[in-house]
């Protein structure tokens, strides 16, 4: 959408403000809330005590982290009592709670002082890259607009089930102890405080993690968004290879700055996610008593959310992988063409466009009419070929060849996070459960 520039007065202003952010020429940060798309994250931050704009939001920040992620788990847990004793229920119930205050904690800490590197370096901007997006097209700003919008509901869909679910077990559960403090009467509501503080300490300790997922699967939906474009030149009437050569090198140095940002914090969330994983299995698997929505709902919670937040990454790295590799096989393709055109050959599904004296390539003429974002899979190509301006056969050949050697997405120390990789990721964690297993049927 071209606006014209020739218009002044009233109608002129009013356009500028109606026009979304990201559109806009020049778009430094919005002295007013109302039109910045990024209102969502500082609100979000501010009400997560993550503001680090300030001396005094930092103070408050660290203060926040110290008071919610280690004082309240560790007096909640230490002034836990039992109205009715039982022979098994308490003591699992107690390691059960104290197993999940670990992980929490501990990707909590992980989120906290990832987001905490990240402000003090870079800043929101630069981390989500909008300064980069002036040299984008309309399409991936409108796109970036669109997942800047969509990023708190994958937030929402994650938080909100597993809140009301957590919400229910604290219920039942403080419900049942009872919570006792030296130096303070029995008579004040100690449980009521509890419940809220247990509360709140679990939302911001999952909100931090939750926080740091979607920040890292935004960023790799705006280079998806990006190669999406690059696809989109291949397309173009006389795409220049230099062009392309030039876009495709700035998509891999920012995929390489995302995963030199990122790479410590999927590593560390795997390393935390596997050990509390597979020690809960362990002790569920050893434990001899019932279990019920009591004693181990909060494991249940406390699983969901890790794994929702880990999956959230590593879909998000393998779907910007798979479109980087998947650029090889269209610049094949595109190259193909662009031979077959120039040499002027024929093959079934040329078609010759007299009006413009152009020539179309449909490899795949019952799929060129349907949207790109229903599949990953780049190859499928409608070509458009300018007889009047053929690139040169070594340069389109060396861009090929470029693409060919330069296809990794979002690297882990060098290490391409693909499907391959998952695999390989998978079947070491299902090589864990049946070692577990095998230990558990032996000891039994």
């Amino acid at each position: 959408m071209n606006c014209s520039r020739s218009d002044v007065g009233h109608g002129d202003e009013t356009n500028y403000f109606n026009e979304p952010l990201l559109l806009q020429p020049s778009y430094d940060r919005s002295k007013s809330l109302l039109y910045d798309e990024l209102r969502s994250f500082r609100i979000s931050l501010r009400w997560c005590a993550l503001d680090h704009s300030s001396c005094i939001g930092k103070f408050i920040s660290y203060l926040m982290f110290v008071f919610l992620t280690i004082f309240v788990p560790i007096i909640s847990s230490l002034s836990v009592w039992f109205k009715v004793p039982s022979s098994a229920l308490p003591t699992d119930t107690t390691a059960f709670n104290l197993l999940v205050q670990f992980p929490e904690s501990g990707l909590a800490f992980l989120g906290f002082f990832t987001l905490c590197g990240f402000f003090r370096r870079y800043g929101l901007r630069q981390l989500l890259f909008l300064d980069a997006l002036q040299q984008d097209t309309t399409f991936v700003k409108r796109g970036y607009t669109r997942e800047l919008d969509k990023a708190f509901r994958y937030l929402a869909c994650i938080l909100l089930p597993s809140f009301f679910v957590e919400v229910a077990h604290k219920i039942i559960f403080f419900s049942t102890v009872k919570i006792s403090l030296p130096y303070v009467s029995s008579g004040f509501p100690l449980n009521s405080i509890a419940f809220v503080l247990v509360l709140g300490s679990w939302v911001y300790r999952t909100g931090v993690f939750l926080l740091v997922c979607v920040l890292f699967r935004l960023t790799c939906e705006l280079q998806i968004l990006r190669f999406e474009g690059l696809h989109k030149m291949f397309e173009g009437c006389g795409s220049d290879a230099g062009d392309i050569f030039q876009e495709h090198v700035r998509i891999r140095k920012q995929l390489s700055i995302t995963s030199h940002r990122y790479r410590f914090f999927i590593i560390a969330s795997l390393v935390v996610i596997t050990v509390s994983q597979f020690v809960a299995l362990l002790m569920v698997l050893a434990s001899k008593s019932d279990k019920s929505f009591f004693n181990s709902g909060d494991l249940l919670v406390c699983s969901a959310v890790q794994l929702s937040g880990f999956f959230l990454c590593l879909l998000g790295a393998a779907r910007i992988t798979h479109r980087a590799q998947g650029m090889a096989s269209v610049a094949t393709r595109w190259h193909m063409s662009m031979i077959c055109a120039t040499a002027g050959v024929e093959q079934g599904k040329v078609v010759l466009h007299n009006p413009d004296d152009d020539l179309t390539l449909d490899l795949h003429p019952s799929k060129s009419k349907c949207n790109e974002s229903d599949s990953d899979d780049s190859s499928d190509m409608f070509i458009s070929l300018s007889a009047q301006h053929p690139s040169n056969f070594q340069t389109r050949q060396a861009l090929v060849s470029y693409l060919q050697h330069n296809n990794r997405g979002i690297t882990l120390f060098g290490y391409a996070l693909d499907r391959g990789l998952l695999h390989t990721l998978f079947a070491f964690e299902f090589s864990l459960v049946m070692w577990i297993l095998s230990k558990v049927v032996v000891l039994s």
